[in-house]
């Protein structure tokens, strides 16, 4: 019985490779000072892993932005719009294609992001044409690999699927479905692989995790074909097929047929189809249980892992299977020894939890306690597990009968506005007196290097709380008056009092908890720190008046009032396992309820309820959607009904395919709803066209994520494009999402073209 980790997080337990690529893109550090972190990085995770004694060892789950960037960028996918820079270095090449390049009189806008399956993490969205062609530009996953042999690790190469990765990119023109180019990437990949054998690989592992989707049709050929061929070329070499974050359920039949040696399940997520495997499972393959939760933060319960696997042991034999984790450790934090501040987290909450170099010690553990290997060191670690498992049970910290009375006591009234949106938009207009085409932002400005100083000398007590008050309301003075002379309608107040959207309220929520340390990529550099949800959540006190309040009061335009939907507050955290994600998120929604009506009491007349994440809660089978958005889209209007007609409710999403959802978000019935547009270039406005959404609009006319500062006739072409799907009186003019991670130069350049963009919509369609 061998061990068997599908990934390990990339960033460094510190962040260090966020803080050394954003050093090589400011022109701060070399390429050679950017590679020595990755380096560092990448054999730090080899070392933890052999010494924790696990089997199988990645390589290649390392990237510098994304896996599957790195994966179109190893086989030459490069949009035919980066031709320009070809003189330029592998990676600086690499970078351009995530975020955009502008220099040099050269004008490239980046390619699309969007979200891995229901995570939190972004993935580079693969483009194709129809005439694509495919060759080896860079081998990263034998470079990886190498470099794992040169510091003495023999590692498993792990290659994204050839048929997820077509799956998940997009075809850039008609004529053509992107499945048809599989038999040209196929030669690609072979010898992608070869190379890997050549070096000495062992095992390969191939992540497939579409085959816990619906399949296109045509798609179940293609597996057959593109496997079938892969392994007759490499009859002697240990291919291990990966599935992840949910049940492959219809596709079992088709998975389980494909030539693999080893086949890899997800028993977190979709523990019951473990018995239909092991029925269907051939007899000459062998079976990964992936037991140890990849996605959370808490601790493995070692008697239900056990349990699991003896079934399986009985059922096929302990010699062909393998421990391991659900699925890559990316989406967990790096180590929990690092949380030594008990004011940040209490000892009896970090007994209840692990992290990602925890999560490997428990894949070892499982080991050897289903092989009998009982060592006094696992004995105790076993022991430990069971008082640590029994203490949550019994917690006084995680109930509150008030909370869970309020969610029992909610009726069909909480969840609808006191008019349909007909008479509402009238009561608004009348009351907002906004001109056509009106521009705001979606809420965040720039969080300066000196703002974030401000938020570090005040947690550590070297700012009172009246001094760092004061510097914020400097700040958000500075941001109103420079939205004033730009002439944006809907200003915001920045938002330069908040660490992250999410982690802001968590801490002013109670049945929160917080770590200092427990980073997770989002995308790229941008890493984020969930909060963790371990027991039932209420509001003591309002969490954003007071800002919003005093924003208001410097100016006579509408300010909004900024918060986080109960969904993104959810989808967002590490969530509590111990009762049903829909009884948590409802009960997020009643604390933001209170905070939306006191914010129309304090004189907001206009508040957005971000729900960003909506779309990645969905379930990835179809026929679990109706149940999800039955209570997801409960929750977002109970938080956004309490208040009157003429208070206009904004809600924001981001990098979201709304075609399988539009009737949901119209369920939804926020007055705006902002949606990221610019990089499809207006695609995804065209579902609400053909939906004739009926409620207000705004399609981001430029994209935040890159540092690139687009024209003003660049921004009105988009808008154009908008007018022609959706009637100009339902469009709003504003950014893809949230500034805070730009810089205020880029930032103020961008607005300005914004708003002359509708200065000259409004000219134009008088």
């Amino acid at each position: 019985m061998k061990s068997n980790v599908l990934g390990y997080p990339r960033i460094g337990e510190k962040r260090e490779l966020k803080k050394a690529n954003e050093a090589f893109w400011a022109g701060n550090s070399t390429e050679e000072e950017l590679l020595a972190v990755a380096e560092k990085i990448r054999v730090h995770n080899w070392q933890l892993q052999k010494d924790a004694g696990v089997d199988f060892i990645p390589s290649n789950d390392f990237s510098f932005y994304d896996q599957m960037l790195d994966f179109s960028f190893v086989v030459g996918a490069i949009p035919e719009r980066f031709a320009p820079i070809k003189h330029l270095r592998n990676l600086d090449r690499y970078f351009a294609l995530a975020r955009g390049y502008q220099k040099d009189g050269i004008d490239i806008t980046a390619m699309e992001m969007t979200k891995w399956f229901d995570t939190n993490y972004h993935y580079i969205v693969p483009e194709f044409t129809k005439n694509q062609t495919f060759s080896i530009l860079v081998n990263k996953p034998l470079q990886e690999y190498n470099l794992a042999k040169q510091h003495g690790f023999d590692t498993k190469p792990v290659l994204i699927g050839l048929v997820t990765y077509l799956l998940l990119g997009k075809e850039k023109e008609e004529g053509f479905n992107r499945l048809d180019l599989a038999e040209r990437l196929l030669p690609v990949y072979i010898q992608l692989v070869q190379s890997l054998v050549d070096a000495g690989a062992k095992t390969i592992q191939i992540d497939e995790p579409y085959l816990v989707l619906d399949l296109p049709a045509g798609a179940a050929e293609v597996y057959r074909k593109v496997y079938g061929e892969l392994k007759k070329q490499f009859t002697n070499t240990e291919f291990i097929l990966t599935t992840y974050f949910g049940a492959l359920d219809n596709n079992t039949e088709l998975a389980l047929s494909l030539p693999f040696d080893v086949f890899h399940i997800d028993l977190v997520r979709a523990t019951a189809q473990l018995d239909n495997v092991l029925k269907a499972l051939p007899a000459n393959k062998k079976l990964s249980l992936g037991v140890v939760n990849g996605r959370n933060i808490w601790k493995n319960n070692f008697e239900h892992s056990l349990a699991l696997i003896e079934k399986a042991k009985e059922a096929i034999g302990a010699d062909r299977l393998l421990i391991a984790t659900s699925c890559s450790l990316l989406h967990s934090p790096c180590n929990l020894e690092l949380e030594n501040n008990e004011k940040v987290l209490t000892p009896e909450i970090k007994q209840w939890l692990a992290f990602a170099k925890q999560k490997v010690k428990e894949v070892t553990t499982l080991q050897a306690l289903a092989t009998g290997k009982v060592t006094p060191e696992v004995k105790a670690i076993f022991e430990e597990n069971k008082k640590a498992a029994e203490n949550r049970k019994t917690s006084t910290l995680i109930h509150d009968n008030k909370v869970k009375e309020r969610v029992n006591n909610i009726t069909a009234k909480d969840d609808v506005r006191h008019s349909p949106f007909s008479q509402r938009k009238v009561a608004q207009h009348k009351s907002l007196n906004l001109p056509l085409f009106p521009t705001t932002t979606i809420g965040s400005f720039p969080q300066t290097d000196e703002v974030r100083s401000w938020r570090a000398r005040f947690k550590k007590g070297d700012l009172t709380q009246a001094e760092y008050d004061k510097l914020l309301e400097k700040e958000i003075e500075e941001s109103i008056r420079f939205q004033e002379d730009t002439q944006i309608d809907v200003l915001v107040h920045g938002e330069f009092e908040r660490n992250d959207m999410v982690e802001y309220f968590g801490e002013l929520l109670k049945g929160y908890t917080f770590t200092k340390f427990g980073w997770v990529q989002s995308y790229g550099s941008r890493c984020v720190k969930p909060p963790i949800i371990f027991g039932d959540i209420s509001r003591p006190e309002p969490m954003t008046v007071r800002w919003s309040q005093y924003a208001q009061s410097l100016t006579k335009l509408p300010v909004k009032g900024m918060l986080t939907g109960p969904v993104t507050i959810l989808q967002w955290s590490f969530v509590r396992d111990d009762q049903p994600r829909s009884q948590t998120c409802l009960q997020i929604a009643l604390a933001i309820r209170d905070e939306v009506v006191d914010l129309e009491k304090a004189g907001i007349k206009v508040i957005q309820i971000d729900e960003p994440a909506i779309r990645e809660g969905l379930p990835l089978r179809q026929n679990e959607w109706k149940a999800y958005f039955d209570w997801a889209i409960k929750a977002f209007r109970i938080s956004a009904s309490g208040v009157q007609d003429e208070t206009q409710i904004h809600t924001h999403m981001c990098y979201s395919e709304f075609n399988d959802m539009i009737e949901a978000i119209a369920d939804m019935d926020a007055d705006v709803i902002t949606i990221e547009c610019s990089r499809s270039q207006m695609e995804l406005l065209d579902v609400f066209g053909d939906f004739k959404y009926p409620n207000e609009i705004g399609p981001g006319v430029y994209d935040i994520h890159s540092p690139r500062v687009p024209s003003q006739q660049e921004m009105t072409d988009l808008m154009k494009k908008a007018i022609s799907v959706v009637p100009k009186e339902q469009l709003w003019v504003n950014p893809d999402c949230g500034l805070k991670t730009r810089h205020w130069p880029e930032t103020k350049a961008a607005l300005h073209a914004m708003v002359d963009t509708a200065k000259e919509l409004r000219n134009l369609y008088k």
